[in-house]
């Protein structure tokens, strides 16, 4: 079975910097992989390029099935990015929101309004306008928009920020849920405790090159391995925008 994910010594400059500085990578379908690592380690762009949203510069990068140095804009749709930014339009309502980018993303309306009503928004949330809502609701729009993509591999970063202990316990819920479906998981999160229990593995990266890569004891995926780092990386400073 292809992995889906498969890196090689995988580049990806933002400038003439190096945010990506090597990164040997494989992740198998079904797999729920954690992606730890300091702010700076590389930890958004590598989220980034695998989605599709950021050029590989050298090397092998391959995303279901997908050659990255050559084609980055047809995986697109079938993966789902949730980042920092929510991507959400202030004067649109929750329900509009969710439908334009479930349109957007030609997906079934029924599959956005069922999100919506997994992360608790088909009632008296569903009519009110974006910008009214506090940063957790936001944060459940935004994820019910990734949701009703069915995306085939779950891109999240930081993905707990902003939701309360039940939001928290729902999105762990369902990343579960959707890697038991066939889904695979790729998530960079600080909050270990819980990113813990729902990782079959754990994946630290520092200096945009991957250090370690270890099963979690316990978990029911593949058996990974560590990695070594190579002597001649240097950690240098980094665009503020890089996680």
């Amino acid at each position: 079975m292809e992995p889906v994910i498969h890196f090689r010594s995988a580049v990806s400059l933002l400038g003439r910097f190096p945010a990506l500085a090597g990164v040997d990578l494989e992740v198998d379908p079904g797999e729920i992989v954690l992606l730890r690592g300091p702010n700076g380690a590389g930890k958004s762009t590598l989220l980034k390029v695998c989605s599709g949203l950021l050029p590989v510069a050298a090397g092998t990068a391959r995303v279901l099935g997908v050659d990255l140095t050559e084609d980055r804009h047809s995986i697109r749709p079938r993966v789902g990015l949730l980042g920092h930014a929510t991507f959400l339009y202030d004067e649109l309502t929750v329900a509009d929101n969710v439908e334009f980018w479930a349109r957007a993303a030609r997906a079934d309306l029924d599959d956005a309004h069922h999100a919506m009503d997994r992360l608790g928004l088909a009632g008296r949330l569903r009519d009110v306008r974006v910008a009214r809502l506090s940063a957790g609701q936001r944060r459940r729009v935004a994820i019910a928009v990734l949701l009703s993509r069915r995306p085939e591999l779950w891109l999240l970063d930081e993905p707990h920020a902003g939701l309360d202990a039940d939001g928290r316990d729902l999105l762990d819920g369902l990343v579960v849920e959707a890697a038991r479906a066939g889904a695979t998981v790729l998530f960079a999160s600080h909050e270990l405790d819980r990113a813990l229990s729902v990782a079959h593995r754990v994946v630290t990266i520092a200096g945009g090159v991957i250090t370690t890569d270890e099963p979690i004891t316990g978990a029911t995926g593949p058996t990974a391995h560590t990695v070594g780092r190579p002597d001649d990386v240097v950690d240098v400073g980094r665009p503020d925008d890089v996680a």
